[in-house]
């Protein structure tokens, strides 16, 4: 079986290093598509897919944040689904930034419902901390059907600092570092052809003090990389986490999909197509910076 970290492993080799964030807000939509939509639902979907259009050569995948979705109720849900489908049909890489983490039966019932069916993902993001039992019900489905999954691990807010480096009193070590070793320690047993563990790990480039020493001891860990772009963290911050080319996405969600509100336009006669032509520009120029900081 081609596991999905192999095949993110060389959609990087060929395409770079972006990946796409669609956290797409209504309001990022422009305004003359909005207004022609039948709900905002259905503009959010439009928009997505002439995004994905503008895209696809150049990103390695796509991050689909949930939220976004959900909270325009069950035809946003619709249309979350119907964007997974889309980047599927791109033959693209689908990351589902759903953030779940519980144990045992509910497990795997989000298990079954992000793997599989209207919600199916190449990739989902989980939370670990109920415990390693609450991220087991989804290693075993990902060897079966050769999915992956990003584990928050050190994460870009600025609330990170509240829990994550906590100095754990009988190791000296911080609590994203016990993440990071139950992570290293899965990935020697559940590896693809690239080196790299099925499950990877969720490190934020905004904080640059650690990047090189994470990278350094979690070496069999794909990297999903937030922090690029709107949040602050630039080509350099990412390549530092990046291994020898390769072993990392990086994420940029505003400054791709609402590029086209920082180029000169008149507001009214923006529609989805000048919005796709800056996200690609977008897209490019971030591609490009950080192959050149490689």
């Amino acid at each position: 079986m081609i596991f999905n970290i192999d095949k993110l492993y060389n959609a990087v080799k060929t395409k770079g290093h972006v990946c796409v964030g669609l956290d797409t807000c209504i309001d990022y939509v422009p305004a003359l598509e909005r207004s022609s939509a039948l709900n905002d639902a259905q503009a959010v979907l439009a928009y997505n897919r002439t995004l994905i259009d503008a895209t696809y050569d150049i990103a390695s995948c796509y991050k689909v944040q949930i939220a976004y979705y959900e909270e325009m109720g069950l035809e946003g849900l619709k249309a979350y689904s119907e964007t997974l489908k889309y980047i599927k049909n791109k033959n693209c890489l689908a990351i589902a930034d759903i953030k779940r983490g519980d144990i045992a039966d509910t497990a795997s019932r989000y298990v079954k419902a992000h793997f599989t069916g209207d919600f199916e993902a190449d990739f989902v993001t989980i939370s670990p901390y109920m415990g390693m039992d609450s991220v087991e019900p989804w290693i075993k489905e990902a060897k079966t059907l050769g999915k992956g999954a990003f584990v928050l691990m050190r994460t870009s807010n600025p609330g990170m600092r509240d829990f994550q480096y906590l100095t754990i009193t009988e190791n000296n070590k911080r609590v994203y570092n016990a993440v990071g070793d139950k992570l290293a320690s899965l990935a020697s047993q559940y590896c693809g052809e690239c080196g790299y563990g099925l499950f990877g790990a969720v490190v934020g480039c905004t904080e640059r003090e650690e990047a090189a020493e994470i990278r350094k001891n979690y070496s069999n860990l794909f990297f999903l990389i937030p922090g690029y772009g709107a949040q602050g963290g630039g080509a350099k911050d990412a390549c530092i986490l990046l291994r020898e080319g390769n072993g990392g996405v990086v994420n940029a969600s505003r400054s791709i999909i609402a590029a086209w509100k920082s180029v000169n336009h008149e507001n009214s006669q923006v529609n989805n197509d000048f919005a796709a032509e800056a996200a690609r520009n977008a897209a490019i120029k971030m591609r490009d910076e950080i192959k050149n900081e490689l």
